[in-house]
């Protein structure tokens, strides 16, 4: 749905209880116009292994070339993990202070929220679908890796 840069509902629906979260991306960033919110099995259930983790690093993966501004697989992006919360405004504070520490170049335009889900952003709707799809797709190869290696991170 469609908010303003404060989180107020443009059309006639209510918005997210986690709008805030998508208003502070758009803050950080504000040559973005899309920011999408998943669930997705990957997610949840690879942030849940990593319990202790506060960044999911990836490397050499060639798929990592589907996020704007990378340009090879012989590279490693990491992404932030936030611990889950019903404080969002709290989560939200956390997430502007790690994320905008994090503007180096390359980046993975994403981040993840334990247990949870991911939020993904891009210049408009298109790319910010391809982060998400591709951060889904990277985060099952972690999680075959994994299983791969008898459940050793």
């Amino acid at each position: 749905m469609l908010v303003d840069a404060d989180g107020v509902a443009l059309e006639d629906k209510k918005p997210s209880a986690e709008t805030s979260l998508h208003t502070v991306i758009y803050q950080l960033y504000p040559q973005i116009n899309a920011v999408l919110h998943v669930h997705s099995v990957p997610i949840v259930a690879l942030t849940r292994h990593l319990a202790r983790a506060s960044e999911l690093e990836l490397r050499g993966y060639e798929m990592l070339k589907a996020f704007p501004g990378i340009t090879t697989h012989e590279i490693s992006a990491s992404i932030p993990i936030f611990e889950n919360s019903q404080d969002v405004p709290a989560l939200a504070r956390e997430l502007a202070q790690e994320v905008g520490t994090r503007q180096q170049t390359p980046q993975i335009p994403a981040c993840l929220i334990r247990a949870h889900g991911a939020y993904g952003w891009g210049k408009d709707t298109e790319e910010a679908e391809r982060v998400i799809e591709a951060l889904e797709h990277l985060l099952s190869c972690e999680i075959e890796a994994i299983r791969l290696s008898g459940g050793r991170a």
